[in-house]
Formats: structure tokens, sequence, C-alpha cells
């Protein structure tokens, strides 16, 4: 089987399963384990799988939603750095809540393999997770929103309420002076359920959010403990959430890897 043909299988094999042990893919493949790891190392290369003790796992384009298309790949970029920033604030034994934003599907795809209870109300986001040995999956349910695979409504709110994570990770399509804002006042309802449910809340947004405003405020600024953002925010927009008491990190856009850093 040639090679290129051999990885377009294997990558097929990973995505319908979400994970699958190496012996499975050798056996499925009829090719040595020793092939399918060096197959494994070009896909980790490309970002499309990730590997982790005694398998892979696909992380590989995010779902086929319009949430998840109207994109660029200077924006996505961006939305990677910063989802590399907010990964360093999970730890290990945490119960993180993670909504359904874009940036929260790549921080996600940054948590698989590691050990961790995910509260979610997006389907793209369990789906990650779902073949996990090493994370416990709760996924939330209610309306289900086409456009973003996300559950919303008094379902998914009354199911949250009776949660208690230590962390939740927001996301939001709009900042200002007044607060956080979201285009859907549902999708506001659950975010506030999981802000409720959180010993910790975390936003994590790109600095083209700040100074828009959006149909329903989600809360004011200084209603969470955490904001993740690349650094090309605005300097006064950088005092203010600071002045709020907010504690911000910065993703630097101008190196590869990120630290987390107080700004």
């Amino acid at each position: 089987m040639q090679a290129e043909l051999r990885r377009n299988r294997l990558l097929e094999l990973v995505r319908s399963r979400g994970f699958a042990s190496l012996p499975d893919l050798a056996e499925q493949l009829e090719v040595s384990e020793s092939t399918v790891r060096r197959d494994l190392d070009y896909l980790e290369e490309t970002g499309s799988a990730k590997r982790t003790h005694g398998g892979v796992f696909y992380t590989g384009p995010a779902p086929n939603l319009p949430h998840f298309e109207q994109r660029n790949d200077s924006d996505w970029e961006i939305k990677r750095r910063i989802a590399s920033v907010a990964s360093q604030l999970i730890e290990d034994g945490d119960t993180v809540l993670l909504d359904g934003g874009s940036t929260t599907y790549e921080l996600a795809q940054l948590l698989v393999g590691r050990t961790l209870q995910v509260v979610t109300n997006s389907l793209p986001v369990a789906n990650l997770f779902m073949s996990s040995p090493t994370t416990e999956l709760i996924l939330i349910g209610g309306y289900v929103h086409s456009r973003t695979g996300v559950s919303l409504g008094p379902y998914a709110t009354e199911m949250i309420s009776r949660l208690n994570a230590r962390r939740a990770v927001l996301s939001v399509a709009g900042i200002t002076e007044n607060g956080y804002y979201n285009s859907n006042l549902l999708l506001v309802e659950t975010e506030r359920a999981m802000m409720a449910a959180a010993g910790e809340v975390i936003i994590v947004a790109d600095s083209s959010k700040f100074g828009r405003q959006s149909l329903a405020n989600l809360c004011p600024l200084n209603a969470i403990d955490k904001m993740v953002v690349d650094s090309g925010l605005a300097p006064h927009w950088r005092k203010t959430v600071e002045d709020s008491g907010v504690e911000l990190k910065i993703a630097d856009l101008t190196v590869s890897g990120e630290q987390p850093e107080s700004d």
C-alpha cells in the first residue's frame, strides 16, 4: 500500500473512532506497528492526530458547521495561540466546563489525553473526548443549536445547575467596558449557569472582540477571574481589564511557544 493512501486510511480510521489503539490500527491496515508509528508521527506534524499512551486521538479540522466554517486561517492561528496559553491554566484532575466556542474547541483539542473531568454542552467538543481512557466526559443535554452544535435552553441550564466544577472556560462575541456579550440569548443563560457552577471562570477571546457589543450581556467585566487574549490587544483595553480586577494572560503572536504571563 502506498504511503499516502495508507496514511489517508489511517486518518479516516482514527477520525471515525475518535480514539484507536496501535495494535488495532496495525491489524486494520495489515502493516507493522512500527509503520503505524511512523505514519502517526507524520499525522501529528500536520495536526491531524495526537498520540497518547496506548493509542491515538483525532485532532483534525473543526466540524463541518457554519460556526466553524466562517473563519480564515490567520484568525484560527490566533485562536490556537490563545488556546495554548489557556491549556496551561488547566491542571490534571480538574473538572472543567467548556462551552462551544471556536477557541474553546481549540483548547479542547489540547486537553485530549489529559486526566480530567470534562463537562460540555458542545457536541463537537464532546466528540473529541468520547473515547479517551483518561477523561471522564459529561455531556449537557437540551435543544441543539444547528449552527454551533451546542445544547442550550432550560434543560441544559437545569442540568448545569446541579453540577460543580473547578473551572469554566467560556468564549464571547464581544467585550466592552460594560462587560461580555454573546449573540444568542439562550447561550447567555447557559453560560451564566456554567459560571455559577464553577469555582473559577476563564474567558478566552481574541483582541478583535474588544469594543464590540452583541445582543445579550453575559456579565460585567469583573464577574470573571481570568482572561486569555492575544498580544494584539490595545494598551487601553489591557488597563481596563486589569483595573476591573481580572487576571490577564497574554498569548504572544510573535513566537511559536507561549508561556502564560500577566501583563
